[in-house]
């Protein structure tokens, strides 16, 4: 297992409704966990890179109607 972590920012406002599709990304193949950034403008995505490209991990995420874009590091 080889855990990396991923960042994102929203590309859109926040809404509540996110916050399902939030909790629902915890549950997707090879994702360990998402954090919501305390001001409400990205998440942090730790993910299994061996079960997971990044590319996967950016169509898992708008998958489940989050707006975001990975913060290139």
């Amino acid at each position: 297992m080889t855990l990396v972590e991923a960042r994102y920012r929203f590309t859109a406002p926040f809404q509540e409704e996110f916050t399902s599709a939030i909790q629902s990304a915890h549950s997707e193949y090879g994702v360990r966990s998402v954090k919501l950034d305390p001001k409400l403008e990205g998440l942090t995505v730790l993910y299994d890179a061996s079960r997971l490209t990044p590319e996967d991990l950016d169509h898992t995420l708008r998958r489940l109607a989050l707006p975001v874009e990975r913060i290139k590091q």
